[in-house]
């Protein structure tokens, strides 16, 4: 946790002025008894009205200066507070950006989300509460305890009593409160990853009637994490009544001591009241430190889950080489690759495959068979765990990562697109793209009619994740993006599911016909999406089954065949 407060090196200024004007503001609190002891002492008892009329002023001046002292605190600490949590913020958000998509699976999208919003919201209060009462309490609570020795020592000595016994109680709650809201968090992120799943699996969960069950299995996780609220709640609401308990004791007490001492003629009405205020302030800030405690404890564990994850070091990282040797005879190559995602069994195993520079290569497998997973480490979304992947005859692991996916254009499953306008998410791929060079990629995606039709043409506002689009709209939208940029090799994973035949078959050959000629390997389950390919590749549990051709296939590979029937059988039933 305060290994964060570097976050903290602009706002120097910010977080000397804030503490101050708070010491400030409890340096002109600890001289108000001992002017309302004068006013009673010298002005009440001997009826000086001039005289409490001129200290009452007194009063007003320090009234006025406290509360400019208070709203400049407010003012900086809060000024260096929000600097504060939005430096940590974008460090932390830079930080996952650079994680492997093995760590981002281990740790979970849910974690990461809650440590971007919960958690640095959880430090930006503590660090706020932090600069304005962190000095000014203590200094309240012994500067009155030190007040009242000056006053007179011997009720003082209630205070030397007291304030002991409140710290005690003070710091063993927040002993035990620290570990207890850590495991808070935890639960916390069981909650928000299982509202997470739900959002995202709706109609799966609906397709198959299982919403009894998810709000089952979310009321559980929701009573958990309730329960452990409410426990930590109860053992922090025991500070206020036991700091309670313990000041107004020690205020009978004072009263009695006191009283006594006024009778015998060792102290002044006055005195008493002096002490029974500074008494009232010690309650008063104990409070607002109970407050505090729980604050700074909740921001220590949030903080430190979030230097949990800067503490991450990326498990990839990019070589030096920007350019390989383009005078090879293959775009891609794999040798001997294997990849296992650290569950003990290899999802590829024994890989080798050579693409060669220009061409169509074609894979298809059952789901699971690891289509996804080999062209994944093309532009090293994951490093293999044996073998070697090379682009440009260049093992992927010496590339600089920003050169290597530049040289690779690559349209996921999963159709992302953001909110914006269509030139803004085609040039997601290249901001400095012409309008003329956004139409062309488009036309290669068969999308430019589709664009034309809407109202805006370029300037189309799309909604989050496309969803004022069709599915085959989406898909031709994302196929645009990666051509936009020409990349050397263009990988297609499943990227045309949603696209009819005809359209499929126009996307095919606009693709042979580009200036740029890329390299184009289509992954798909579809026989028809991939039967054209120069060469296709069959995986079946990790492994190659086989290569060719279409006709090659048929002959002598018994998966593809297989994969070939099925589709028939489909198609005639």
């Amino acid at each position: 946790m305060f290994r964060l407060l570097r976050f903290l090196k602009d706002y120097k200024k910010e977080s000397v002025l804030a503490p101050f004007f708070k010491l400030t503001e409890a340096v002109f609190e600890l001289i108000v008894p001992l002017v309302v002891a004068a006013i009673i002492d010298n002005g009440i008892y001997a009826g000086d009205r001039q005289y409490i009329l001129k200290m009452c002023g007194v009063l007003a001046v320090f009234a006025a200066l406290g509360l400019v002292c208070a709203v400049s605190a407010q003012y900086f600490a809060a000024k260096a507070a929000v600097g504060f949590a939005a430096k940590v913020r974008h460090s932390l958000f830079a930080h996952i950006g650079k994680l492997s998509y093995s760590q981002l699976d281990e740790t979970g999208a849910s974690t990461l989300i809650t440590r971007l919003t919960g958690d640095v919201n959880q430090v930006q209060s503590g660090v706020n509460l932090t600069f304005r009462l962190v000095l000014r309490s203590p200094i309240v609570v012994f500067g009155a305890v030190i007040m009242a020795f000056t006053v007179d020592p011997s009720t003082a000595l209630v205070f030397a009593v007291a304030v002991p016994l409140l710290a005690v109680v003070v710091f063993a709650i927040m002993l035990v409160t620290i570990p207890l809201y850590r495991k808070v968090q935890q639960k916390l992120d069981a909650v928000l990853g299982k509202t997470r799943e739900n959002l995202l699996g709706t109609r799966v969960i609906r397709a198959f009637c299982k919403e009894e069950d998810e709000i089952s299995d979310f009321t559980g996780k929701n009573r958990v994490l309730t329960d452990m609220q409410l426990a930590v709640g109860k053992i922090s609401a025991f500070m206020n009544p036991a700091t309670f308990v313990i000041i107004n004791a020690a205020i009978a007490v004072l009263i009695y001591v006191g009283a006594i001492r006024v009778g015998s003629g060792n102290m002044s009405g006055g005195d008493v009241v002096a002490q029974y205020n500074y008494m009232s302030q010690i309650l008063i800030e104990l409070i607002k430190l109970a407050s505090l405690i729980i604050s700074i404890t909740k921001a220590i564990a949030s903080g430190n889950r979030i230097q949990a994850v800067l503490d991450t070091k990326p498990e990839m990282t990019g070589g030096t080489v920007t350019e390989g040797d383009t005078r090879s005879e293959y775009a891609a190559e794999f040798e001997n690759t294997s990849l296992s995602y650290g569950t003990g069994e290899n999802a590829l195993d024994g890989i080798s495959l050579k693409i060669k520079r220009g061409s169509t290569i074609g894979i298809i497998g059952s789901t699971g068979s690891g289509k996804s997973s080999l062209i994944g480490l093309l532009p090293r979304f994951y490093d293999v765990t044996g073998g070697r992947v090379l682009v440009d005859g260049e093992d992927v692991r010496n590339y600089d990562l920003k050169a290597l996916r530049g040289k690779i254009g690559v349209v996921s499953q999963k159709k992302a697109l953001f909110k914006g306008s269509v030139r803004d998410n085609i040039r997601f791929a290249k901001p400095d793209a012409t309008d003329e060079e956004i139409w062309q990629a488009l036309e290669t995606a068969q999308a430019k009619q589709m664009v034309l039709d809407k109202t805006g043409g370029l300037d189309f506002m799309l909604e989050q994740d496309g969803k004022n689009l069709s599915g085959g709209q989406r898909q031709r939208m994302t196929i645009a993006r990666a051509l936009v940029r020409k990349p050397e090799i263009l990988i297609l994973d499943d990227a045309a599911s949603a696209l009819d035949y005809a359209t499929g078959a126009a996307l095919n050959r606009a693709l042979k016909n580009t200036d740029f000629s890329p390299t184009v390997i289509t992954v798909s389950q579809r026989v028809s999406a991939i039967r054209n390919a120069d060469v296709i590749a069959v995986l079946d549990e990790g492994r190659i089954a086989g290569t060719g051709t279409h006709e090659q296939l048929l002959e002598s590979c018994e998966v593809y065949r297989e994969i070939c029937e099925s589709q028939l059988e489909r198609t005639v039933g």
